[in-house]
């Protein structure tokens, strides 16, 4: 079968080196560094599902047809990437695996002929290295959206990793983005995720963030989906318990995460000295919390710093990130 994957990163060079395991003609659209290593000695995948290096088609823009295309680009890259190549995916399932909340609005308008499947990585997985993807932890796709669609991307994605349909895709991504509220103090501060988590008072203010987003959440009437051990009644809860019971939710996430230190994907592009997603994980929040009349102080401090080591390239140490972060926490 003749696949697509449109952006190589973490996400995208994992589905596309399973694939093509499998024996899947695989046509991988890259930039950079990323598409030179690809194009010279194949793509690497290490990890939780095996150590491998398979050849594919490493290209610039789709010169094929696909069977079917994965766009896993960042979400703020998601438009442009779907333009340049919207002639060939016309008529083709296209399934969009991102963060945020605005996958699937963004795929509608750049590729209004296609058919749009969801799609949510529940795996961690790194690429800090040119043509080499690490696999930190193992978990299913959840995919969402028409159901024969849906059917089709789930019969042949499923074949290589475990995939899970769902009829509320809407909140699913709800929950995926309270789980990607780990990322930003690990990209703020250097640190993995498991070591921000570890950090008692770093979890308090990640913990703080979580719950800010249920908040806004509740005020736009979201149902959240079953997720990784999270549930809606578990995540309103969140924001009626003490705050040092709350925290036992990160904790939980830590521990699913195993040994293997996650960067997560926002350090990860800090890394790379690329743009992050922060404006469409914690600045989502912020954005919908304005519009809804929500506050959200910890995560327009977060953002803010964000971008702040962005520009500068240098990291915040952590008790400057805790003394900063006092007024927004309200102590």
């Amino acid at each position: 079968m003749r696949v697509a994957v449109i952006g190589a990163g973490a996400i995208g060079g994992t589905i596309a080196g399973l694939l093509a395991r499998a024996g899947h003609d695989v046509q991988v659209v890259a930039r950079g560094v990323q598409l030179t290593a690809l194009a010279q000695n194949g793509l690497r995948l290490t990890g939780g599902w095996g150590d491998f290096t398979v050849r594919v088609d490493a290209v610039e823009s789709l010169t094929v047809s696909p069977d079917i295309t994965f766009l896993t680009t960042k979400a703020q890259d998601a438009a442009a990437a779907l333009r340049a190549n919207a002639e060939i995916l016309v008529g083709i399932p296209l399934v969009v695996v991102q963060n945020g909340l605005e996958a699937i609005s963004t795929a509608k308008q750049a590729a209004p002929r296609s058919d749009i499947v969801g799609g949510l990585a529940i795996y961690a997985a790194s690429y800090l290295s040119p043509g080499t993807i690490t696999v930190t932890t193992t978990g299913p796709t959840f995919l969402g959206g028409p159901v024969l669609p849906a059917l089709y991307a789930s019969q042949i994605l499923g074949a290589v990793m475990p995939v899970e349909l769902t009829d509320n895709f809407e909140g699913a991504q709800w929950t995926k983005l309270i789980v990607n509220h780990v990322n930003a103090l690990s990209a703020i501060t250097g640190l993995s995720v498991q070591e921000a988590i570890g950090d008692r008072q770093l979890r308090a203010i990640m913990t703080e963030t979580m719950r800010e987003a249920v908040r806004v959440a509740q005020a736009a009437n979201i149902e959240f989906a079953p997720l990784q051990g999270l549930s809606h009644r578990l995540l309103s809860a969140l924001v009626r318990v003490p705050t040092p019971v709350a925290q036992l939710l990160p904790l939980l996430m830590k521990r699913r995460m195993g040994s293997r230190p996650n960067p997560g994907s926002t350090l990860q592009s800090i890394r790379r000295g690329q743009p992050t997603e922060i404006d469409y994980l914690n600045g989502a929040v912020v954005l919908r919390g304005a519009a809804a009349g929500v506050l959200t102080p910890v995560s327009v401090e977060l953002v803010a710093m964000v971008h702040e080591v962005e520009r500068s390239g240098v990291f915040i140490p952590t008790t400057v990130v805790i003394e900063r972060m006092r007024l927004p926490l309200g102590r």
